[in-house]
């Protein structure tokens, strides 16, 4: 798939509301909870959120320091709560690496630290 046709689909599911595919996360994502669940934790991280699509299927999954784990939509919507308005944003802003990592056959993955108030 073109990058151009991956950045439409991801715009779509992240941005639009789009529908996530749960066999998809189950395929990709699943298999490699604990890997990226360690590497929050040696990074310090709050969260991690990792991002793929397949035959013009989009999955997501996120993985908080809590070992909480949403899926999808769910992982949608906890991110957009915790980046609230500036969701949209950063989301714009990650997405051609994202489109790059997923061009390269690699799943998309970004650890997230929140900047803490005083």
């Amino acid at each position: 798939m073109s990058k151009k046709k991956t950045a439409i689909l991801l715009r779509k599911a992240l941005l639009d509301s789009g529908q996530m595919n749960r066999e998809l996360y189950e395929y990709e994502l699943e298999p490699h909870l604990d890997y990226w669940y360690q590497g929050l934790l040696d990074d310090r991280n709050d969260f991690v959120f990792a991002v793929t699509e397949n035959a013009g299927h989009v999955a997501m999954v996120l993985i908080t320091a809590e070992q909480s784990i949403y899926i999808n939509e769910d992982a949608r919507e906890y991110l957009s709560n915790a980046w609230s308005k500036n969701y949209p944003t950063n989301i714009q802003r990650l997405i051609p690496g994202m489109v790059d990592n997923l061009a390269e056959e690699q799943i998309a993955v970004q650890g997230v630290t929140t900047a803490r108030t005083r």
